[in-house]
């Protein structure tokens, strides 16, 4: 097969990816809106959900984001009173931030809607299916990131 041809199939094979993607994010995120969260909110509460109290600077790496937008979103889910920070007393420069009952009471109810809305979106697709699916995904985002990591060197 043609160089070009396989170049047109890896483009359309992610063309479809990001479609679906899309077509996801309009499903899932109207109910996380509604309850007044945005995206850097989601993913720094359900971090703290699932991990538990965590120091603030190594939030960002753990959820895709700079440490300039985990620090306004951790501000804001201070100020509506879902996380609290706490300074550590040997360094006060370390703050670690926690999930409070009323992001829990908030969060929690949220969280296992967003749960429930991807296993309906993903109900024609077989455990089988998934897996496969998992594998490639992976197999690619490793491949990438070998392909950014090589481009950042050459730089």
């Amino acid at each position: 097969m043609a160089t070009r041809e396989k170049s047109s199939e890896a483009l359309h094979t992610w063309l479809i990816l990001l479609k679906a993607w899309r077509a996801m994010s309009r499903y899932l995120w109207p109910p996380i809106l509604k309850a007044g969260l945005g995206d850097s909110d989601f993913r720094v509460l359900e971090l703290l959900l699932h991990k538990g109290p965590t120091p603030v600077n190594t939030i960002g790496p753990k959820v895709n984001l700079n440490p300039g937008s985990v620090s306004v979103a951790v501000d804001r889910l201070y100020r509506k009173g879902l996380v609290s920070r706490v300074e550590c007393p040997s360094d006060r420069r370390v703050r670690t931030v926690s999930i409070t009952a009323k992001g829990r009471e908030v969060f929690v109810p949220l969280f296992r809607q967003h749960a429930s809305l991807i296993q309906r979106a993903f109900r024609d697709v077989s455990a089988e299916d998934r897996r496969k699916l998992e594998e490639l995904l992976k197999k690619i985002g490793k491949r990438a990131e070998a392909l950014a990591q090589e481009e950042k060197s050459d730089l």
